[in-house]
């Protein structure tokens, strides 16, 4: 049979991760040690209370019917937990959606809001699921360097007159994947200025904002005055409470906002499946114990990996939270071909930091998602490399 695939399909480019795992297995082939620092899945159980749930309504004849989208109870969850972990007060009824995992409701998002060439604000380097929601939807990405001298913020003085004109969107991710930068409330209170000045929807991606390791937890946006009238957060429970693979996520903000998105997924899916919605329930109303745990042991990795690299001569991205840690290695070679001689040569498994932006090029991506002994482990293995530049 003979067809093409839609013309859509060019803006994607082949996902490297089955590339490095099959590099890995080759090395694994070998009878060498191999840490796999690449993929930013959780590799610590969620809670037992958690999983427990999810067994017991599983098991119920009452639990496969649709639906629909979020139960009230999970809204209520939702609203409980905002309120206690941020003070922001979250209309359960109007001012939460719950989608699929958050890569689900980001890469549909744009497609709520923007017509074929209108733009969104994003950063270079950022997470890939923006770039894929906003080719998909026809509007066009204006990406903002993170740069040492801004703290990895995107400096929005910086935005053309004539982009901002056309702009209908900014996504921001604080503390962000790849670059594990932090929020501030004068940043934030600029973000909110800057969007009520240019009518542009905000969506802070706030994935990581359980994974903190010093201080006091990353500001929700939402916390910010006027927050709720410009823009929108997304939060997920993949890495917060160990539940990616569950895919359940949520938008909160901006009651007029979240009707729109609302009424376009409820032309794409019939809900998530019950069971993980009472998972995640009991999952929010325990936070506080469930993360606290998480982040005592993820900070513990933080500590050894950004140490261990340093000891290397690695130039780590100053971070205190964040689930990754983004580094330039110290040779002159092409970030995508270094990724796959250091599985050759040590058996360490990491991200080429291109394949988030051209400002990644040069840079990796480390994800804390082994035990501080293998994470050493790592290390060691890295003190072996030998890289000739090119």
């Amino acid at each position: 049979m003979n067809f093409q695939p839609s013309k859509k399909m060019s803006i994607f480019s082949p996902a490297i991760f089955g590339d490095l795992k099959a590099a890995a297995e080759l090395k694994k082939a070998t009878g060498a040690q191999v840490v796999d620092l690449s993929l930013g899945s959780p590799d610590l159980p969620p809670d037992e209370r958690v999983r427990q749930a999810l067994s017991e309504h599983s098991a119920l004849a009452s639990s496969y019917g649709y639906t629909l989208g979020g139960t009230k109870r999970f809204h209520e969850a939702v609203a409980n937990y905002y309120k206690r972990r941020t003070g922001v007060i979250i209309n359960p009824d109007t001012e939460i959606l719950q989608t699929m995992g958050s890569q689900e409701g980001l890469v549909h998002l744009p497609f709520a809001f923007c017509d074929e060439g209108d733009y969104v604000l994003t950063t270079n380097p950022a997470y890939v699921a923006y770039d894929a929601g906003i080719k998909l939807a026809g509007a066009v990405p204006y990406y903002m360097p993170l740069l040492a001298e801004n703290d990895f913020l995107p400096n929005l003085n910086e935005v053309p007159e004539d982009v901002l004109k056309k702009t209908k969107l900014l996504i921001l991710n604080l503390p962000g994947n790849p670059v594990p930068a932090m929020p501030s409330e004068a940043f934030f209170e600029e973000v909110v200025a800057f969007a009520k000045k240019h009518e542009i929807i905000v969506l802070h991606d706030a994935a990581y904002s359980e994974y903190y390791f010093t201080g006091d937890r990353p500001a929700s946006f939402l916390t910010t005055p006027g927050a709720m009238e410009v823009g929108l957060e997304i939060n997920s429970l993949s890495k917060s409470f160990s539940l990616a693979g569950a895919r359940i996520a949520y938008f909160v903000g901006n009651a007029e906002m979240i009707k729109v998105i609302r009424e376009l997924k409820s032309n794409l899916d019939y809900g998530t499946f019950g069971p993980i919605q009472e998972a995640a329930i009991v999952a929010l109303d325990n936070g506080e114990e469930i993360t606290d745990r998480l982040r005592a042991e993820f900070s513990k990795r933080h500590h050894a990996l950004m140490d261990g690299l340093a000891s290397l001569g690695w130039e780590t991205t100053p971070s205190e939270g964040g689930m990754f840690v983004w580094a330039k290695y110290p040779y002159d070679i092409d970030d995508i071909e270094f990724v796959f001689e250091v599985i050759k040569q040590a058996g360490v498994v990491m991200v080429p930091g291109s394949i988030f932006g051209t400002a990644g090029k040069g840079y990796v991506r480390l994800a804390l998602v082994q035990k501080v002994e293998l994470i050493e482990q790592a290390i060691e293995q890295l003190r072996k490399l030998s890289i000739v530049s090119v």
